[in-house]
């Protein structure tokens, strides 16, 4: 497929035309994404009783994926940068088409721990920073559309793979359900296929051929190794711990990543453990997946409102305390109808979280910190991903066959969130109060000393 024409304007991106096709694979590799270390839960019982693991080993092979997930976002954003977006999304589909085929061979949780969690974590999240990267290069005006359309693969997908899980579960067990669920992640491949590379245009006097690039490839190796170090610096600028909204906003924030997965995992197993049927159990997280899809870019546009933007960072914290609530009300419901009610609630305060999370973070550190800002968030994001499911499934197996052994999970995972909604909640008071007043200490010294505040716009102006 050649790469798609350039624009005759200059640099801007087209705006439409194939990027519509661009979109339709991200929204496939992204919905992969997101969707298949949860919808893996399906298989976690049947897994299980087959390899006679316990719950806190069982819940490790979706936390390794996601941990993997986030934590590879650096090097993947490098590799993104050095080969392109096709051939990364490629790559990824391979390896996440692989490496559930071939953990469905495995007799052991240690062989599936490293195929699906490693080696498929590695394969998503290239899956995820290519699809990323290559919309922003085919739109700008209208990148958040474009973006919504995309993301929305995750809850489309968890609305639909996971009745599908439970449909070869029952059909083939785990072992050849794992095998069509590689297969089908195949389809990153073709996704990959349709995101053909953006050329920049060039005016004929002033750029070098494709051919002349071609031909000097130690140069173009020089420059790329330059740009690989420097894009590594920014994603561990570790100045940004000097920022103090900067280290409120992660701490909360890994409260909340801590507690956010465990309940989705152990979902379908606790609907089971109160009498409900296993499809019904699966399609709980299709509800909560249908209801995530709507609430996205509804929470989206009511935060781009001019009474919730300039308040935003408590319109955050109001969604994680609401999170957290839904987990502390769970486990007083035991009838389906009820626990029907529990995944609306949950799909829109996870929504409401997830459509805010990155939008916060930029309106602490803006655009130009943003990049490295995320880039810490993600690295750092990893670790209490990758503790928080095995903690609850080591909860669940200290309390034996007890009927609470899930109900102190759900209480577990909303304390630690309703904890950080609370934090985050009191830290911004905290940090616009110390904001205001800096700067009213600032206005008085300016006030105070004009004369040096002239030398020094003098010296900046001599320097320019």
């Amino acid at each position: 497929m050649p790469p798609s024409p350039s624009d005759s304007l200059g640099n801007k991106p087209l705006d439409g035309g194939w990027g519509w096709m661009v979109v339709i694979g991200a929204h496939i590799s992204i919905g992969f994404a997101y969707s298949t270390p949860k919808v893996l839960s399906i298989f976690f019982k049947a897994i299980q009783e087959d390899l006679g693991a316990s719950y806190s080993e069982i819940a490790w092979i979706s936390s390794i994926m996601l941990a993997v997930m986030y934590a590879g976002g650096p090097a993947s954003s490098m590799l993104v940068k050095r080969f392109g977006s096709r051939p990364m999304v490629m790559l990824g589909g391979l390896m996440c088409g692989a490496s559930m085929v071939t953990a469905s061979f495995g007799n052991s949780i240690v062989y599936i721990y490293f195929f699906i969690g490693v080696v498929g974590g590695c394969g998503l999240s290239l899956n995820l920073n290519a699809s990323l990267t290559i919309i922003s290069k085919y739109f700008l005006a209208r990148r958040p559309l474009a973006n919504g359309l995309a993301m929305a693969g995750s809850p489309v997908f968890l609305c639909l793979v996971a009745p599908l899980n439970q449909y070869l579960l029952d059909r083939f067990g785990w072992r050849g359900s794992l095998q069509i669920l590689g297969a089908l992640m195949l389809n990153c491949c073709v996704a990959g296929a349709l995101m053909r590379p953006v050329l920049l245009p060039c005016k004929p006097n002033s750029c070098v051929s494709q051919k002349m690039l071609e031909e000097e490839p130690n140069k173009c190796n020089t420059k790329v190794q330059g740009g690989c170090m420097k894009e590594a610096k920014n994603f561990l600028n570790l100045s940004l711990f000097k920022d103090r909204g900067f280290v409120f906003y992660l701490i909360g924030n890994m409260m909340f990543i801590f507690g956010a997965y465990a309940p989705i995992l152990f979902l379908p197993a606790y609907a089971i453990s109160q009498g409900v049927d296993e499809y019904s159990a699966a399609y709980l997280l299709s509800i909560m997946g249908f209801v995530d899809m709507f609430v996205r870019p509804a929470t989206g546009l009511l935060a781009n409102s001019k009474w919730i933007r300039p308040r935003i960072q408590y319109f955050f914290s109001f969604a994680m305390v609401f999170n957290g609530t839904c987990h502390l009300l769970c486990p007083l419901l035991n009838s389906h109808a009820f626990l029907i009610g529990y995944t609306v609630f949950f799909g829109i305060g996870f929504g409401m979280v997830f459509a805010l999370i990155f939008e916060c973070l930029m309106d602490l550190m803006g655009s130009q910190c943003f990049p490295s800002a995320v880039g810490m968030v993600t690295i750092i994001e990893c670790f209490p991903m990758l503790l928080g499911p095995p903690t609850a499934g080591l909860l669940v197996d200290l309390c034996g066959d007890s009927e609470y052994k899930y109900k102190y999970l759900f209480f577990m995972c909303g304390s630690v969130i309703v904890a950080g909604g609370l934090f985050l909640f009191v830290a911004n008071i905290y940090n616009y109060h110390m904001l205001d007043k800096e700067k009213t200490e600032n206005d008085r010294e300016q006030k105070e000393n004009p004369s040096e505040n002239q030398e020094q716009v003098s010296l900046s102006e001599a320097q320019i």
